[in-house]
């Protein structure tokens, strides 16, 4: 995730910095690798007995990512407020509505496509359900007593269209599921041919067992990382090897 002040002009502006709300019962927590080069960018806010978020991976380079995220961000903050300001706001319109004023958002800012894999999620603390709508089919394993596998259902990417309509999905999570969701950057990751690819992260998140959040996240970028056919000392020296964002964002019930 890319932090910083707001320049002059739209080409320096840069998103304001993050911090992700701390709730009793839920373990939230995400990462991104150092290096970042390109348009990876998380965010998430409380708003009353929910909890909004959204992981998104911009195309481009990071300076031209950085004002299309600083503007989906504060529409973000703006739209989840309205849309779930009042206590007997629907979950799943509300998602709705979201989706498809950030969408906007992002497309205006952009000025042209700018392809962005999205995964946003509602999450009702009192009713312990998430509404979420993965736009562009980034990983999102859940693990929980059926096991461990990938959520279903994908819809078309942020970016793309102004005026496409988006229908969450809506998982129950019980005490204990825990959510992991990486941006391409972790899937993607070659070594000798071979993609890192989603099993991996299901592995992972199968095998975290009473892990926080914060390891969770940071376990499946270091395997992600050391998977990588390139070494660091070949980077050095290598004009064209330019890594890849990774990011990884964990929701955690523990109650």
């Amino acid at each position: 995730m890319h932090v910083g002040e707001s320049g002059a002009g739209a080409s320096t502006k840069t998103p304001a910095p993050v911090t992700l709300p701390t709730v009793e019962g839920i373990d939230l927590h995400a990462q991104h690798q150092a290096d970042s080069s390109g348009g990876d960018f998380f965010d998430a806010i409380r708003i009353g007995q929910r909890i909004a978020f959204l992981l998104t991976d911009i195309a481009g380079t990071r300076q031209q990512t950085d004002p299309i995220a600083a503007e989906t961000q504060a529409a973000f903050h703006a739209k989840a407020t309205e849309f779930f300001g009042a206590p007997d706001a629907n979950l799943m319109d509300g998602s709705a509505l979201l989706v498809q004023s950030l969408n906007l958002a992002l497309t205006a800012a952009g000025k042209q496509i700018h392809f962005a894999p999205t995964f946003i999620g509602c999450y009702d603390l009192d009713l312990g359900l998430l509404a979420y709508i993965n736009a562009g089919g980034q990983t999102a394993a859940l693990r929980d007593s059926e096991g461990t596998r990938l959520l279903p259902n994908v819809a078309m990417p942020l970016g793309l269209f102004t005026h496409l309509t988006y229908e969450p999905s809506i998982q129950a999570l019980e005490p204990g599921a825990k959510l992991l969701i990486v941006t391409k950057g972790v899937t993607q990751t070659m070594h000798h041919g071979t993609e890192f690819g989603d099993e991996r992260v299901i592995e992972i998140l199968k095998d975290s067992g009473e892990s926080s959040a914060a390891t969770i996240c940071q376990t499946v970028l270091e395997k992600a990382r050391a998977f990588e056919a390139l070494s660091w000392t070949k980077r050095l020296f290598s004009k064209n090897a330019q890594p890849e964002d990774m990011t990884a964002l964990v929701l955690a019930r523990s109650r």
